[in-house]
């Protein structure tokens, strides 16, 4: 047996790696299983051009045995094996890889795939293990060698036998712990979960002898219906991981039943997702990906806890579960896999380099993801319904996020409710549906759409066939700002912007109803005071004498919001009176300036109330508005 010492920058590495890298202790078996398949990856390619290797690809396979006894937990591999240089020279030598020096020799053929290329994936197995042995024989040698180590004070190598070629790793688990139960490793179930998590889709099957509990059979008599049933331990070998993950199938080859299975498989929801997308690139950057927009949300998925992001994988070895960078904010709602050999991972496979490669499937995704939802808004409009009701207003916050950076991606995508078709429009909709009179796109901002729809401006435009979105949600005061635009027609806000409704002749004629209606106007605001900012004749409001618009730009729907936030917040929206001279109730208020002033500060009173109310707003004091309508109702 002959001994030897790590190099100082190994056993640093070592130390660093076992307690600050890895983050899931769990992740050693995906690295141990990874190198098998590595190994077997060698010899199946050497297989190709040797017809003495005598192994065909169904006789390749990677086992896993425990022994809960001497706490140990075993992973062989019938691959090529490693001569005693070689053991000494990956194994010895902290991040040295024999797979990435393999694959660079082979790097000119494209018929050869290894996992593995970091050389440090093996020393993930000191985190479990208080000691590790591993016994190979390379392909071709007659002698097999065993290397063994309980950490950074060393390693040593001595001759040893081995009947095939290949290799078994062997962890003596540490004890257990207050904070970490390493005997859960000799659990069976434990390790088909983590197989069916890290490596389900390694194309080697990954075998394992279990113990398994079934009836005995025995003959029929009279009194078998009597009888408890007896049971007994049988021992079978069964396979941990599925080998050929769907995403690498064809699609026409791909069923919908198989689309659904897996879903609900690997996301655990049981509502048929509204859409999927299936696809395969080559060229600058090659990958797979099959991804899942949800037909409803997940319970936390509007709150901080949620996980956004894609399962990674690496030639079917899972490297991340949640890859928040493949997708951007405004579609986090989707879930899948996406998996490629063209990125630069870290020692740790954890983390990412943030690479080139990273960002280009990034955005070719972002775009097949637009593309799908399209589809379904404009082909399956039921189903997009049903998907927009659960992230809508996720697409929405995308919209206005980042000063407005993807909103030429997301404006097709978002819906607002229509008040002339009583349903969700699109804007591409709204816009087709316009009459050749009307120039602007109308909206008004509230909490009901109910009480946008009984407007007087709302009514104005109704009348003249023109159409205003009711806009209802907090987020949604904030997307005509962004847009300013679409389809060349301009936003107009139909609570405090103009119209451009009224001919020059009507706009003249407004001017001199004004004029005419000053002292009236006056009036009003020495009556009311500081409770409004202004008081103004509008010719917008039908058959309504009064209504309540902010001055300033920012809506009442604002000024709500940010009370909510702090209800001792004295932030307040301007109040501009408008009022419809034409309306008896203004008439008869001029005609009682003159004659009875008292009477007609009651009335201006009244018609503030009426602003408010109006524009669903609280009153300030309501017992003293109905003790006025009573007052003046005698």
């Amino acid at each position: 047996m002959e001994k030897k010492q790590f190099k100082a920058e190994s056993k640093r590495l070592l130390d660093l790696m076992i307690n600050s890298i890895y983050t899931h202790k769990e992740i050693f078996l995906r690295e141990l299983i990874s190198n098998a398949s590595d190994a077997i990856d060698k010899l199946a390619y050497q297989a190709l051009t040797d017809e003495n290797v005598g192994l065909s690809r169904s006789d390749f396979v990677i086992r896993l045995a425990v022994d809960k006894d001497a706490r140990t937990l075993t992973v062989s591999d019938n691959g090529i094996g490693m001569s005693r240089e070689e053991m000494e020279e990956n194994l010895g030598t902290i991040a040295h890889s024999g797979s990435l020096q393999f694959k660079t020799e082979m790097e000119k053929k494209d018929d050869i795939d290894i996992i593995g290329q970091f050389g440090v994936g093996f020393y993930s197995a000191f985190m479990v293990a208080e000691k590790v042995t591993v016994v190979s024989k390379k392909y071709g040698a007659d002698e097999a060698w065993q290397w063994e180590s309980t950490g950074a004070d060393g390693y040593s190598l001595s001759p040893c036998e081995k009947e095939n070629a290949g290799t078994v790793i062997t962890l003596y688990l540490k004890q257990d712990t207050d904070d970490e139960r390493y005997s859960d490793y000799l659990s069976d179930y434990r390790l088909r979960s983590l197989v069916k998590k890290y490596s389900d889709y390694i194309r080697y099957p990954i075998k394992m002898e279990v113990e398994e509990q079934r009836p005995v059979e025995e003959p029929e008599t009279d009194e078998a219906e009597d009888k408890e049933p007896k049971y007994e331990t049988v021992v079978e070998d069964q396979t941990f991981n599925s080998m050929v993950p769907l995403w690498q199938k064809n699609k026409k080859d791909v069923t919908e039943e198989e689309y659904q299975s897996f879903y609900r498989e690997k996301f655990f929801d049981y509502e048929k997702p509204a859409g999927v997308i299936h696809v395969s690139v080559e060229g600058a950057v090659t990958y797979k990906a099959l991804l899942y927009i949800p037909a409803k949300a997940p319970y936390d998925f509007y709150t901080k806890d949620f996980k956004h992001g894609l399962q990674l994988y690496s030639s079917g070895v899972l490297i991340m579960e949640n890859c928040a960078d493949l997708l951007p904010e405004h579609f986090r709602f989707v879930r899948g896999v996406v998996d490629t050999q063209d990125l630069s991972l870290n020692i740790s496979r954890e983390l990412l380099q943030h690479t080139r490669e990273l960002k280009t499937i990034a955005a070719n995704l972002e775009k097949k993801i637009k593309a799908e939802l399209l589809r379904l808004l404009e082909n399956e409009r039921e189903k997009y319904e049903k998907f927009y009701a659960a992230f809508g207003r996720q697409l929405k916050y995308g919209l206005v996020s980042d000063y407005g950076m993807h909103k030429e991606l997301l404006q097709d995508l978002v819906e607002f409710r229509s008040d002339k078709e009583g349903k969700l429009v699109t804007l591409k909709e709204y816009c087709a549906a316009m009459p050749e009179s009307q120039k602007h796109i109308y909206f008004a901002t509230g909490s009901s759409a109910e009480q946008l729809s009984k407007l007087p401006q709302t009514g104005m435009l109704r009348e003249r066939g023109f159409d205003v979105l009711l806009l209802t949600e907090q987020v949604d005061e904030f997307i005509p700002q962004t847009l300013r635009t679409y389809e060349s027609h301009e936003f107009r806000n139909i609570l405090t912007d103009d119209l451009d409704l009224a001919t020059e002749e009507e706009k003249k004629a407004a001017e001199e109803k004004s004029e005419e209606f000053k002292a009236c106007l006056d009036f009003l605001k020495d009556t009311l005071g500081d409770k409004v900012a202004q008081v103004r004749v509008s010719s917008d409001l039908g058959s309504h004498p009064v209504t309540m618009v902010p001055d300033g730009g920012m809506s009442f729907e604002m000024e709500k919001y940010f009370r909510t936030l702090d209800p001792n917040s004295d932030y307040r929206c301007g109040r501009i009176l408008e009022v419809n001279p034409e309306h008896p109730a203004l008439q008869a208020l001029r005609a009682s300036i003159g004659a009875d002033t008292e009477k007609a500060q009651k009335y201006a009173q009244l018609l503030y109330c009426q602003g408010l109310l109006m524009a669903n707003l609280p009153l300030e004091d309501p017992t003293a508005y109905t003790d006025l309508v009573c007052e003046m109702m005698r």
